[in-house]
């Protein structure tokens, strides 16, 4: 019996389904062997040698793997085929004393997949292993030498990362757009115009209303600033009283829209985003779940690439199922910009024939929702075109000239799957409204020199916008775009600078940076540019590929950067200034050794903090966030205890944790430790007195576990 080790154990419950007795498949639980927590990990004198450990949680799984050992002839190792799963099997060999294993790799988790990669194993891809390392390496760097700078200029608790920081400077770039942008007005001019006989034809007039808007006087184009304030508007809507307005021109013309490709790592996330508004991190957790399952390929991938039996089975599926006339005739195949893995697949489903509808019974809502997503996007990338009628008019009204333009659909090729349910009988499709991608705007038939009627003449003032703030599908984007990261590790960027208070989303979804985030950002900019240089590091990338394909060393990788950083931090410690940063002094005093207070700057913002720290660590808000509601606990002391000072009955005011989740609470703690996770009205219970709160599901409820009232729902 042949050992398989993978890393995770529902890909191997997965595994050992299709190979049965002869294989025994067991799981390492992910990464068995890292850098050290409490330390660099890394000498820096010798190479670059890292120091690998296993963690406590993984010593159990060595132990377990080792036994299995003693009963097996050969060892496989079945890991993911990118290079966090290449450097994972090299760990394995390392940790388990493995002389020359066997190495396996798949882009799907089938059958056919499997057997075929057991007939052709080969060994773990040393420069495959080395840019992995050379990664992990100058991450620790980064976040080992430069985050104690951060605690010691800025504030405790912070870090740096080498790709995170330069995502954080996207958002804060963006931030500084968007407050520097003084709008500028302009208008627009808008004819609501009708074809005269469409009452007299007996055609529904409302239906033959369309809208032309102001593009030439004195047939020169009118460029989007020309009409700039309203004065100038209504001189040209007076110009316009009384004029005839004429259909001058026609044009007609075919155009066609050509699918998507197939998704990779990057579209799929911006694209679960779009549709779901899931977070990448959820996306990628989904995707694993339906690879691991056998459903999917592999998802963490840059490459458009597809295999020769898939695009074979897809056309298969649309020429029985949707008919002929809609596979587009030859196989569609896609390439990828920049240095994208080829050998990998796109992100498709392991069976073209195996239906959302078919496995729905399978999966939950997300998983469900994902894979219809990836389904339908690889269907319909082998699909014919849709074919549109577009129709453009010029409408002249005195010197001016209106123009309109409408299309209607003519074909619909691979529109027609987002109108289809697919369920078990493919055969019957409904209407799917919701994921319809047909687009129509239709104009009135009209013919050259026709005089329209005009309905209404409409001004409209309009003003500059800033650029959108980033969301997770658009920050993914410029991401993929400005080559910082790989597929593998947009999802934890995100993620990271988010749980560090870097950036957070609003109340529209889009990433602002906080004023740490603003801070860290401006310091490391000044300081560290080449840290959060976008070219550098894309230019690290590409060295880090380089490594991959061999034409580089990790270890002259790793000198090249560590020696210049190193030399600038040194330099950086003397000059930089914490006063200079995140301390500013006040007229107060503190309360309880009466030396100054300053204005200290800390992950959550502001705060006033004795002068004397450490040896008083006094802190208070540095605005009383007070919701004007007393504090119930205190109240029902001081009800008690004729002793109990006005001054010590205490305020819930909004506080944070040491994670910084948000909290209401009593501010005489210690004294006092009434506290509610939900934001209380100041309202009290009419059935047990205690104070109403409103709960994360829109409740407005007794704050009391043990009542059950509730007032309403928030709308």
């Amino acid at each position: 019996m042949d050992l398989i080790i993978v890393e995770s154990p529902t890909k191997s419950k997965t595994l050992q389904s299709f190979l049965g007795p002869k294989y025994k498949v067991l799981s390492s639980y992910g990464h068995i062997r890292d850098l050290p927590k409490d330390e660099l990990g890394i000498d820096v004198e010798n190479n670059f040698e890292p120091k690998y450990v296993i963690p406590l949680k993984s010593r159990k799984v060595i132990s377990e793997l080792k036994k299995e050992l003693e009963k097996t002839k050969n060892v496989i190792l079945g890991t993911d085929e990118d290079r966090e799963g290449e450097a994972i099997a090299w760990h394995l060999q390392e940790a388990l004393k493995l002389k020359n294993p066997k190495r396996i790799a798949f882009h799907e988790i089938t059958k056919s997949a499997i057997e075929e990669a057991l007939k052709n194993p080969r060994e773990i891809d040393k420069k495959l292993v080395d840019a992995q390392q050379a990664r992990r390496i100058l991450d620790r760097i980064v976040g080992y030498k430069l985050s104690p700078f951060l605690w010691k200029k800025v504030a405790r608790k912070l870090s740096a990362g080498r790709v995170q920081s330069v995502a954080v400077r996207l958002v804060a770039e963006r931030e500084k757009e968007i407050n520097k942008l003084k709008p500028e007005e302009y208008w627009s001019i808008e004819a609501l115009l009708s074809a005269q006989g469409g009452s007299a034809s007996g055609r529904k007039k409302e239906n033959d209303q369309f809208s032309a808007f102001l593009s030439k006087k004195n047939d020169k184009p009118i460029s989007k600033f020309d009409i700039k304030t309203k004065k100038q508007a209504d001189e040209i809507t007076e110009d316009l009283k009384g004029e005839e307005y004429k259909v001058e021109k026609i044009e007609k013309k075919e155009t066609k829209r050509n699918p998507f490709p197939p998704f990779t790592t990057s579209t799929l996330q911006q694209e679960a985003w779009k549709r779901f508004r899931l977070p990448a991190k959820i996306t990628m957790r989904t995707a694993q779940h339906l690879y691991e399952r056998g459903y999917i390929t592999y998802h963490r991938t840059d490459s458009l690439n597809i295999s020769q039996s898939s695009l074979v089975s897809a056309k298969q599926f649309i020429e029985s199922e949707l008919g002929k006339n809609y596979w587009a005739g030859f196989f569609r195949k896609y390439k990828a910009k920049g240095r994208a893995q080829e050998a990998h697949e796109a992100i498709r489903p392991t069976l073209a024939n195996k239906a959302p509808d078919i496995i729905k019974n399978k999966l939950d809502n997300r998983q469900y929702r994902l894979y219809e997503l990836i389904w339908q996007r690889f269907i319909a990338s082998q699909m014919k075109e849709a074919i549109f009628d577009s129709v453009s008019l010029d409408i002249r009204a005195g010197k001016y000239i209106f123009r309109a333009s409408g299309q209607t659909l003519k074909f619909d090729g691979f529109l027609k799957l987002f109108q289809m349910k697919f369920a078990a009988s493919l055969k019957r499709g409904e209407p799917r409204s919701a994921e319809a991608e047909r687009e129509e705007t239709k104009l009135p038939v009209l013919k050259e020199n026709e005089i329209l009627e005009l309905i209404k003449l409409i001004s409209d003032q309009h003003f500059t916008q800033p650029p959108p703030r980033y969301t997770e599908a658009s920050l993914i984007k410029a991401l993929e775009e400005n080559s910082i990261g790989r597929p593998s590790t947009y999802a934890p960027i995100i993620s990271t600078i988010q749980d560090r208070n870097y950036i957070e989303k609003n109340d529209q979804k889009r990433f602002a940076p906080t004023e740490i985030g603003t801070v860290v950002n401006d310091l490391l900019t000044e300081h560290f540019p080449k840290i959060v240089d976008i070219k550098f590091t894309a230019k690290m990338e590409d060295e880090l590929d380089d490594i991959a394909d061999g034409k580089q060393e990790w270890v002259k990788v790793c000198k090249d950067f560590y020696e210049p950083f190193n030399k600038n931090l040194q330099e950086k410690y003397e000059e930089v200034q914490k006063k200079d940063i995140a301390q500013q002094e006040t007229d107060k005093k503190c309360p309880k050794c009466q030396l100054p207070l300053i204005i200290r700057l800390g992950k959550f913002g502001r705060f006033y903090a004795c002068s004397g720290f450490p040896k008083c660590k006094h802190t208070e808000p540095l605005k009383k966030d007070t919701l004007g509601i007393k504090c119930p606990k205190c109240e029902k002391a001081a009800s008690k205890e004729a002793s109990l000072a006005p001054s010590e009955r205490g305020e819930i005011v909004e506080k944070r944790t040491r994670k910084g989740k948000m909290f209401y609470g009593c501010n005489q703690f210690p004294n006092c430790d009434q506290a509610f996770w939900d934001k209380p009205f100041n309202e009290k219970c009419p059935k047990c007195d205690s104070l109403l709160i409103e709960t994360k599901r829109k409740q407005i409820k007794c704050s009391n576990k043990d009542c059950d009232f509730i007032k309403s729902v928030v709308k």
